[in-house]
Parts: C-alpha cells; structure tokens; sequence
C-alpha cells in the first residue's frame, strides 16, 4: 500500500490512462510496453485475475470437485487485501519490483509531474533501493492479518537469550534452563514471589513483541554492585516502547534460573 501510494504520487493523467479506476494497472500496462520485465509482469497479473474471476463464477459445489480431481492445476486463493494490491504485490514476490520502480525513476518524465516523488532526484532513487531488500526475500508463507504477533513462551525466550558465564554450564545445551529461582529461606514471601514475577517478566522482555523491541544487548557486561565485591557478569539490553527507551542488565545467574544462595 505504501508503495502503491508513491507509485500514484501526482502520476501524469495520460499515464493513467482510461483505466480511472485502477491507476496502478494502467501506470504498469504503460511501463510494460516499453520494457519487457514489467510486460511480463502484466501478463502473470492478468492471468491471476482470470484465474480469480473463474473462481468466483464457479458454483459453490463444483469447485471441492475440480480441486480433488485435478493435480496440475491450481487456482491461487487471493484475499481481498491481495487483490486489491495485485500489481504491486506480483511484482514483489516475482523480485522485480525494484528494477521496475529504477525503470520509472530512470524515465519519470513520461509519467509524473515535476513535483512528484519518483521525479525526485533524492527520494525517487532511494525508494527504488529501499525495494532491493524485500524483492530479495522468498515469500513462500505469507502472514494473514489476524496473525501478526506469535510471541513464544517464556521458556522458550530463555532458551534464545540465555547468556553462558565465564566457566560454561555443565548441564546439556540442548536442556531448557528452568525459568525458577531457588529462594534462600525455606518459608516463602511475597517480595520473593514479586521478584521472581519480576525476573520472568524480564525475561520475556528480551524477545522483540508489540509493546517493545530489543535494540541492543550484550553479554558478559561486568557490573560492580559495591566497593568490596568483585564485578558480576550480565546482560545488558536496550529497549524502546512508545514513549521511552530502557537500559536493563541482569546478572547472567538470574537469566540462567541458578541464583541459588546468592544475593
């Protein structure tokens, strides 16, 4: 969408065409004329459109019947968010999206104003590179747009960012550190119970969610916490929410879960 949006960005109204209504397909039909990378892209966009209009005429009870029957042919269910960005969309997961945005930028006077984004000499070129990353990713599963966040649990978050000290771990790599801290007294209290919800909370803080993403973290940063003790190994780890950016460091006895009897 925000591609598309540059892309329409005080577009020429012969560039658009007669095709009013879908200004993105007629830019792309007119590019595709000229140059052959986005000719072929106009070809696999017509086809999917097809492919989508005889879907949708497809009586409800015959399509299961064509699918369980034919193996070679396979009609590509597209949601209504696809479809509404097709060419775009095509372009990038066919990794041409980039050369055919340079390709506009390059000829930009046949299809945009001189006040046009594309038309500019800083911003035009630097959204054709912008384009070089996501054309170079394999879009093979696609998130759907109830699904955007999948948080892994605390355990695991542990198992990612565990921190090893100087002297290594005896148990196994492959084993989960448990996320439990051994309390020195043997009669529970509730400002240990908040200080372990405290550590678990932490914990799952580490791993980039929606409310605040991990911007730096390093291992073995040494603390010194008095005068007379020596310095302490940790994590430290810089987070950005909202409104604010965190520093944080935790010793590497508590990420690993074996405080044991010490203070």
């Amino acid at each position: 969408g925000v591609v598309e949006a540059c892309l329409l960005h005080m577009l020429k109204r012969r560039a658009a065409g007669f095709l009013r209504t879908d200004k993105v397909a007629a830019l792309f039909t007119k590019v595709g004329k000229t140059y052959a990378v986005a000719g072929d892209i106009c070809k696999k966009v017509q086809e999917l459109q097809q492919q989508v209009e005889s879907r949708k005429n497809q009586p409800n009870g015959q399509e299961p019947l064509k699918r369980q029957g034919s193996t070679t042919s396979k009609t590509p269910v597209l949601t209504p968010q696809a479809i509404k960005h097709i060419w775009v969309r095509t372009a990038l997961i066919e990794k041409v999206l980039d050369k055919i945005v340079q390709y506009i930028v390059d000829n930009c006077s046949k299809y945009y104003e001189k006040e046009a984004l594309l038309a500019d000499p800083v911003y035009g070129p630097i959204l054709a590179s912008l384009l070089v990353g996501p054309c170079a990713l394999e879009y093979t599963k696609l998130k759907t747009a109830d699904h955007y966040w999948t948080d892994p649990s605390a355990d695991e978050l542990v198992q990612r960012h565990r921190i090893h000290g100087v002297h290594g771990r005896q148990d196994s790599p492959s084993k989960r550190p448990a996320l439990g801290i051994r309390k020195r007294h043997s009669s529970g209290s509730t400002s240990e119970d908040r200080f372990a919800a405290s550590a678990r909370e932490y914990v799952e803080s580490l791993h980039q969610n929606s409310r605040t993403h991990l911007l730096y973290g390093k291992n073995n940063v040494l603390v010194q916490p008095k005068d007379d003790l020596e310095a302490i190994p940790g994590y430290l780890s810089l987070h950005q929410s909202a409104d604010s950016l965190t520093l944080k460091w935790t010793p590497n006895q508590l990420m690993n879960g074996t405080l044991g009897d010490s203070e």
